[in-house]
């Protein structure tokens, strides 16, 4: 990899305008992701509500099932909002590549906690609580979610790939 000076990312690949593109986009679906409902539950026939993600960590707090709801916080919001915000940082900021390339470790890191398989279970413990007296119905959420996700995890393997090749091609 050839060494650069202290340069952004944006100034190295200034034609790969998919990037910030990608990081916007992973962040306006994030928050549209944690504010949505990610399902409607209905218990019986005279009970009905839906939950986001924020209601979810929210109501898993105030029953005192802190544990769960720290968990939530930590791989649901924290973890993705530090990821786009590294990834914005990496793109827009200048770096050597050595602190980039520890940024990107650090990234890489942190994506290998990925929030979605943690999200999945914890929907999967609150639908096995419910019993069968409880219908789940997934909501637009839960889809934003994952597409928020999916996107910040392409974003930064792209990111990773033209580090990693160390060319100024803008293809």
């Amino acid at each position: 990899m050839s060494t650069h000076p202290s340069s952004s990312l944006r100034e190295l690949y200034p034609k790969k305008i998919g990037i910030p593109i990608l990081i916007v986009l992973s962040a306006i679906l994030l928050i549209g992701g944690l504010c949505f409902p990610l399902m409607n539950v209905e218990k019986m026939v005279f009970w009905k509500n839906d939950y986001s993600v924020l209601t979810g960590i929210l109501g898993l707090f105030n029953v005192k099932e802190y544990f769960l709801s720290i968990i939530l916080l930590f791989f649901c919001l924290i973890f993705p909002v530090v990821k786009i915000i590294t990834l914005w940082i990496l793109w827009v900021s200048e770096f050597d590549d050595s602190t980039r390339n520890k940024v990107l470790e650090w990234l890489g890191l942190l994506g290998k906690w990925s929030m979605l398989d943690v999200f999945v279970v914890a929907i999967l413990i609150v639908a096995v609580k419910l019993g069968p007296m409880a219908s789940v119905t997934p909501r637009p959420g839960i889809y934003i979610f994952c597409l928020a996700i999916i996107m910040s995890i392409v974003t930064t393997t792209w990111v990773e790939q033209i580090i990693r090749s160390g060319r100024r091609s803008p293809n």
